[in-house]
């Protein structure tokens, strides 16, 4: 099997993803996932593709995470892990699509306007 190269994203963040057959080693920006996403959660988040498929172990992951918060960042990579397993096989993508791992979550911080103090909130009104 060659090395399937997909993309995902959240918020700011950038997750480009190298997946080939394997022990199941993840490697993101040259640290294991355990160091790099030190929450637990965080790790889950962005393994659950493998866990709903029942794939844990079988494919090494290189990540290349870029942008955002940890957060962001765990959620763009789990949506290129399952980009990723769809490609290997389509047979997985009705399994991803009902636990909402092939949506791109189009949420985005809105932009501050001028004249307010941030995208929503105003400066304070005097009336005299």
């Amino acid at each position: 099997m060659e090395v399937i190269n997909t993309l995902g994203r959240r918020k700011t963040s950038v997750a480009r993803i190298y997946m080939q057959k394997g022990k199941g080693v993840v490697v993101v920006n040259n640290k294991p996932i355990a160091e790099y996403f030190p929450v637990a959660e965080h790790q889950q988040k962005a393994l659950k593709p493998f866990a709903v498929t029942e794939t844990t172990g079988m494919y090494d992951v290189k990540v290349n995470a870029d942008g955002g918060g940890v957060a962001g960042q765990s959620e763009a990579v789990s949506l290129a892990i399952a980009r990723a397993l769809v490609k290997i096989n389509e047979e997985y993508k009705p399994l991803l699509k009902a636990q909402d791992l092939m949506t791109r979550d189009p949420r985005m911080v809105e932009r501050k306007k001028p004249g307010q103090k941030k995208a929503r909130k105003k400066f304070q009104f005097s009336k005299r």
